[in-house]
């Protein structure tokens, strides 16, 4: 009798180890699945996004399928000079804290104009972001969004994925007393060149992370993979394909639904 009993244990033991043996070849497999194809990353690359505590998010063509300032400026009747300037920012070929000023300058929104963008114009979010935030948050990373945008239209887009307002980082549109235009409040950090590099940085030191993942469609977003910054790029083409992004990104995506199927989900 005991010797029937140490077979059935065995045998439960034996199909135990089997199942498990199956479930690391089936993950392996999967890593290789989404390492493969002209825009792949390396299994490293995979895997360092798997156990990352957090992950930054630009905002305009990668949360939300549209460039939010070019947007407002199509409302406030500026829309193809805002445009062409946008392009040439995030392409590299103007400092982002010059685009911005000379952005702001065509527009010169009200705060009046602004609040009714953001009540006409709920957030265009990107295909498989909301998937994506929900496989990031039940893995146990941190989600912050890192954004040349202006936080007055962030925030219910935000609101929306269940980001808390302290997990912003943009740029703040002034106004005067009348809700007249007066500018912008120099303090953010990306209201600089370099400044959402500078973002993810301070991120990172404040929060104590020692692992960082920044996702977005621009080289400003390149520009946060630096010492004590991001440690990986995801660049992401859905909305925008750059060049420069698509080749100097650590990985390369056009569907968001590939990241939330690395992280199993």
């Amino acid at each position: 009798m005991i010797a029937t009993v140490s077979r059935a244990v065995g045998a439960r033991g034996e199909t135990a180890r089997r199942r498990d043996a199956r479930k690391r070849r089936s993950g392996s497999k999967a890593v290789r699945a989404l390492a493969s194809g002209p825009m792949a990353p390396n299994e490293e690359v995979v895997e360092f996004f798997k156990r990352a505590e957090a992950v930054a998010f630009d905002v305009d063509s990668t949360v939300c399928e549209d460039e939010g300032i070019d947007e407002l400026a199509e409302f406030a009747g500026a829309g193809e000079a805002v445009a062409a300037i946008t392009k040439q920012a995030m392409e590299g070929g103007m400092p982002f804290g010059e685009a911005l000023q000379l952005r702001l300058e065509a527009m010169k929104v009200s705060r009046q104009q602004v609040e009714e963008y953001v009540r006409t114009h709920p957030p265009k979010y990107s295909p498989g972001i909301k998937e994506l935030m929900a496989a990031l948050k039940a893995s146990g990373k941190e989600v912050y969004l890192v954004s040349g945008g202006f936080r007055q239209m962030i925030a219910p887009i935000a609101e929306g994925l269940g980001i808390s307002s302290d997990h912003i980082e943009a740029n703040s549109l002034v106004f005067e007393e009348d809700g007249s235009f007066r500018g912008y409040d120099p303090r953010e950090f990306p209201s600089i060149a370099g400044g959402k590099a500078d973002a993810v940085q301070h991120i990172k030191a404040t929060k104590g992370y020692e692992t960082m993942v920044m996702i977005g469609d621009g080289v400003t977003d390149l520009e946060a993979k630096r010492p004590g910054g991001a440690d990986i790029v995801i660049g992401y083409g859905g909305a925008q394909r750059r060049p420069r992004v698509e080749a100097e990104a650590d990985w390369y995506v056009l569907d968001l639904l590939v990241l939330a199927r690395a992280l199993g989900h």
